[in-house]
């Protein structure tokens, strides 16, 4: 890590489940953080602790830093922070770079990179992937468009707080592949949760259910997440809501849409959340999509 590096100042807006992560580890490699003040942070007593300051405006955060990660729920969010009256754009710095690690739609993120050149910055879409856990341990998945230059000079912020980092390619390569990571993710979540709520029905054990699909077809990340929920209702596992789900696979289809691609499994999917979310679970997690699909409503 430079000298000039360590002097740099990280903008965080967004200290919530994922961005806290990002932002404490940010910190503990020895990059000063600013943050917006949101009623959405986490607890911020440790960031504050250790030197972190806090602005009341993205216009403020901005204007007293190098480098702004924005870690936002979707494309609505990034557009307000960056342009709203007192939003990021009104305070950017010559030359300060935006990294967005929501998920977002590559049209909107196109468009969102242009008016950042226009303001005089630089962008890079880097999109992660994994819990809050792995953002507590600096062990997230970032997946980034952008500059390839710029993706190499800011390798070192993002190791910071990311285990795995790819080059996706060019603004809105980042969001794209992370959408149809999240569709893949996803996907699969609504069929095994569709075979677990049918697989109760007809009476089968739950133990034998699992044992059959992690010695076959059904093994893998999705299923080790849900396994607990499905033997003992434990969702600590995979705690990402119904909401986002839904956001996400909405998200996808949209962009299948704009880039003319098949979507028939996808909008099945969507609908599957979005049942869910309009029956009152937008905050359940994505787990006990199991328990309205058994109709234990």
């Amino acid at each position: 890590m430079s000298h000039e590096e360590v002097k740099s100042r990280i903008g965080v807006i967004g200290v919530g489940l994922m961005g806290h992560g990002i932002a404490r580890n940010v910190q503990r490699a020895g990059w000063p953080i600013a943050f917006l003040d949101h009623p959405g942070n986490q607890p911020v007593d440790d960031l504050l602790g250790d030197g972190a300051v806090s602005f009341g405006t993205g216009s403020d955060v901005a204007a007293n830093s190098d480098i702004i990660i924005i870690c936002v729920t979707g494309t609505p969010q990034v557009e307000d922070v960056l342009f709203r009256d007192d939003g990021v754009l009104k305070g950017l710095r010559p030359g300060a770079v935006i990294i967005d690690c929501s998920t977002a739609i590559p049209e909107s993120t196109k468009k969102i990179a242009a008016a950042v050149a226009a303001a005089g910055g630089r962008f890079l879409d880097a999109p992660m992937t994994r819990t809050p856990k792995e953002a507590a341990e600096g062990r997230l998945n970032l997946i980034v468009g952008g500059d390839r230059d710029l993706f190499e000079a800011l390798l070192p912020l993002m190791r910071s707080y990311a285990e795995n980092i790819n080059y996706a390619g060019s603004v809105g390569a980042g969001h794209t592949l992370k959408l149809l990571h999240n569709f893949v993710s996803l996907g699969f979540s609504a069929v095994l949760a569709e075979a677990a709520a049918c697989s109760g029905k007809a009476g089968i054990s739950p133990d034998v259910l699992m044992e059959v699909l992690g010695k076959g077809g059904g093994a893998g990340v999705v299923l080790e997440r849900l396994k607990p929920f499905i033997l003992a209702h434990d969702d600590s596992s995979f705690r990402f809501s119904i909401a986002n789900a839904r956001k996400d696979i909405g998200y996808y289809v949209e962009m299948t849409r704009d880039v003319a691609a098949k979507n028939g499994a996808a909008t099945a999917i969507f609908h599957i959340y979005d049942d869910a979310y309009s029956a009152g679970y937008e905050q359940a997690a994505v787990p006990e999509l199991i328990d309205v699909l058994s109709e234990k409503t």
